[in-house]
């Protein structure tokens, strides 16, 4: 009984035990608290830079000769034999291709016998003229036998020459039967082959004259304006990166293509004889940057509902602030931001969804800040 009593006599003091450990509890639980609340988050941005006031323009194309010639043959008939191959240098004279002659040869046999005869005319034709004129200087002939016989003498003269110059234009369609370059040149492109018969006009080889060489490039209607004959451009080839070339260009489309919509414009190069021609270049052209565009990551780009935006960091609190912006376009390299940032701002670049209006971050490491802008499309991280 006494030991019951005793035990009983202890319970009292079991309170403020329970009492002081659900005060510690307690503590400890609102220190946590106030720890997870006091978490800094370390946040990757970016720092909006100056706005260049111009932008480069760049376009590929291919090198080409200024002058191509499409060589045809000036009479009709069938190929007999090719003497050329695409890429084969050739000189001004040279055989490319020849037609079947052998039509062409008659013709020149026919207006030789006509030539002959018509020669033989005239010569009976004279005898009688100088006959007509002995008689009337003796008056045993008239007049107007003289003047028959000097009628008749012309048109002899006449004909003869017809037979003269279609003898000659017909030995001249014998010569056409050779396809000959017009000047020295590489071939680009063989039309027509042997057994093939072809018209006059026909082209049949194309040859890329040797001389000045140029990049043709197509051009976008919204970025034409930006290319006018004698501007200066940078020529880069894909085939080396140390090559690259002053160019200016020489020529502008007046229309546009009906299917692309874009214009041609020809860019002409020094000579080089590193320069090839059907090598791929690049061409470079500055242009005035009169839309005043931001670049940054897509990963920045965030909404509030409707509204977009973006989360400023203030560098002086180490807070993030929701900022609205107006996205002037999508770019494969970002956003373009029309308004709502100026040069000197700094943006979260990723991680949006856990930035929550003045949460205390941090820049990680111990790394500089860098830029974004429109004008080379760099966004440059901080990680």
């Amino acid at each position: 009984m006494s030991s019951f009593s005793s035990i009983i006599g202890r319970l009292p003091a079991v309170g403020p035990v329970l009492l002081v450990t659900a005060t510690l509890g307690l503590a400890g639980c609102s220190q946590e608290k106030a720890e997870v609340k006091d978490i800094i988050r370390p946040v990757k941005v970016v720092e909006i830079a100056k706005v260049h006031d111009t932008r480069t323009l760049s376009y590929s194309g291919s090198v080409r000769a200024r002058t191509e010639s499409a060589l045809a043959f000036r009479v009709n008939g069938k190929i007999t034999e090719r003497l050329v191959d695409i890429g084969q240098h050739v000189a001004s004279g040279d055989v490319l291709a020849r037609i079947d002659p052998i039509d062409y040869d008659l013709s020149v046999k026919s207006a030789q016998a006509a030539l002959d005869a018509a020669e033989r005319q005239v010569e009976t034709v004279e005898l009688a003229r100088k006959r007509a004129e002995q008689l009337f200087a003796k008056n045993f002939a008239p007049k107007s036998q003289l003047e028959q016989a000097t009628l008749t003498y012309d048109q002899a003269v006449a004909t003869r020459d017809s037979a003269l110059s279609t003898l000659a234009q017909a030995k001249n369609q014998v010569g056409y039967t050779d396809l000959k370059a017009d000047r020295d040149g590489i071939v680009t492109t063989v039309s027509a082959d042997v057994g093939q018969v072809v018209g006059s006009g026909t082209p049949v080889v194309t040859v890329a004259v040797d001389g000045e060489k140029e990049v043709l490039i197509a051009v976008p209607e919204m970025e034409i304006a930006e290319f006018k004959p004698g501007k200066a451009v940078k020529a880069g080839f894909w085939s080396d990166d140390a090559l690259a070339l002053d160019g200016k260009v020489r020529e502008v489309a007046g229309s546009a293509d009906p299917q692309s919509r874009t214009f041609a414009v020809r860019v002409s190069l020094p000579n080089d004889p590193r320069v090839l021609l059907g090598m791929t270049a690049s061409i470079e052209a500055t242009a005035a940057n009169e839309r005043q565009l931001v670049s940054i990551p897509l990963s920045a780009l965030a909404e509030q509902g409707t509204q977009s935006i973006v989360w400023t960091v203030d560098r002086g609190a180490d807070t993030v602030h929701a900022r609205p912006i107006k996205v002037a376009e999508f770019a494969a390299d970002g956003v373009r931001v029309a308004e709502g940032l100026k040069p000197g701002d700094v943006v979260v670049a990723a991680g949006t969804q856990f930035m929550t209006e003045n949460l205390k971050v941090k820049l990680a490491g111990d790394t500089a800040l860098q830029s974004a802008s429109a004008a080379d499309g760099d966004a440059k991280q901080v990680r």
